[in-house]
């Protein structure tokens, strides 16, 4: 007889079963391998799916824990065994989907009142990428966030340079407030004259119209610099 190939989770002892002992228990009793396994689902032919999860956060590359999934790529993942292409995206996208809700969850708790705030909570997200990228922060009454976007990825002055995507989006979603932020890949957050005049022209714009452009801040590696703070709003 053909030996599976795959050992799937229903296929464990009950009492090793992650989907049985979330039923019972709820999901807070199952151990970081567990939770992993349900998303897994099957191993492999010597394998049960929580060797494979155990796997997962045993990489000696890198932090070892449930933290080590924000840290794999796809190719890092696809090299365990175990994991194969489709296991590799689902991972990547639930350590996606858990960024993101704490984020979301952090951010409807802070006031985006001052340059440090507002970079401390787009560094990481911002300082490493590879081209320049433009983010419209749209703010409340209580400088709230409301909600970001993307506003261009590549040349970001010659996209924002134009106010009218930005302040018809301030004026969709209610916004009192908005910050402009983008980041320099070379590291180095000096403004340039173009990061200058951009500025004041998008400010000004927004004086027309009743709405406050509170800051534009570039971030640089680990450092970053508020134009508002330099002077360049007077």
């Amino acid at each position: 007889m053909k030996q599976k190939e795959h050992l799937t989770v229903k296929e464990l002892p009950v009492t090793e079963q992650p989907y049985e002992k979330c039923e019972r228990y709820g999901t807070a009793s199952l151990s970081d391998a567990e939770l992993l396994a349900v998303i897994i689902r099957s191993g492999t032919a010597n394998d049960r799916a929580i060797d494979v999860a155990n796997r997962v956060l045993m990489n000696q590359r890198r932090e070892q824990g449930i933290i080590s999934l924000y840290q794999y790529t796809m190719s890092e993942l696809m090299k365990i065994h175990g994991i194969g292409k489709v296991k590799a995206i689902q991972l990547l996208c639930l350590a996606e989907i858990s960024k993101r809700m704490a984020k979301a969850s952090y951010g409807m708790k802070m006031r985006f009142s001052s340059p440090e705030v507002i970079a401390n909570y787009y560094m990481e997200q911002m300082r490493h990428l590879p081209v320049e990228q433009a983010v419209l922060l749209l703010l409340d009454t209580k400088c709230k966030l409301i909600r970001d976007m993307e506003l261009s990825k590549g040349s970001v002055n010659a996209s924002i340079t134009a106010p009218r995507e930005i302040y018809l989006n301030a004026l969709k979603y209610g916004a009192v407030y908005v910050v402009l932020l983008h980041n320099h890949p070379s590291g180095d957050p000096m403004p340039s004259k173009e990061d200058i005049i951009t500025t004041k022209r998008i400010r000004e714009a927004g004086l027309l119209i009743g709405i406050q452009l509170m800051d534009h801040i570039i971030i640089g590696d680990n450092m970053y610099i508020s134009l508002k703070e330099q002077g360049f709003f007077n």
